[in-house]
């Protein structure tokens, strides 16, 4: 899993700052005030959970078996990061507002990942 979560979060970390980047510029006059922000969210909770990601992999590669919580955290943190960074993107973009009704279950999966990384910790030495 080690490999696995270090090269979906180096993606997501590198997309993350492409988002950013094409936001401040691409995208600065062709938006609304509002879906800029938006986007903006979105690309900002991708890094932190990227970077949280890649916490859970250098976790994973320090513990001598891998903690099946560590492993829960890792893939909540990719699916939130698919659900809520992704569906922040395309609402920002097309302002189709169904997807932010799928948001919140993004959130939902970053609250599950965090709190598994929490119980885990209670494994440590």
């Amino acid at each position: 899993m080690t490999k696995i979560f270090l090269a979906i979060a180096s993606i997501f970390g590198g997309l993350s700052v492409g988002a950013g980047a094409f936001a401040s510029h691409a995208l600065k006059d062709k938006l609304s005030e509002r879906a800029l922000e938006i986007f903006e969210t979105a690309a900002r909770y991708q890094i932190y959970h990227a970077l949280a990601l890649l916490l859970v992999a250098l976790l994973i590669n320090q513990t001598e078996s891998s903690q099946p919580s560590l492993v829960i955290a890792g893939w909540a943190f990719i699916i939130g990061i698919v659900v809520f960074s992704g569906s922040l993107y395309a609402f920002s973009l097309t302002d189709i507002k169904v997807l932010g009704a799928i948001t919140p279950l993004g959130g939902l999966a970053f609250i599950i990942g965090w709190g598994a990384l929490a119980y885990s910790s209670l494994n440590f030495k």
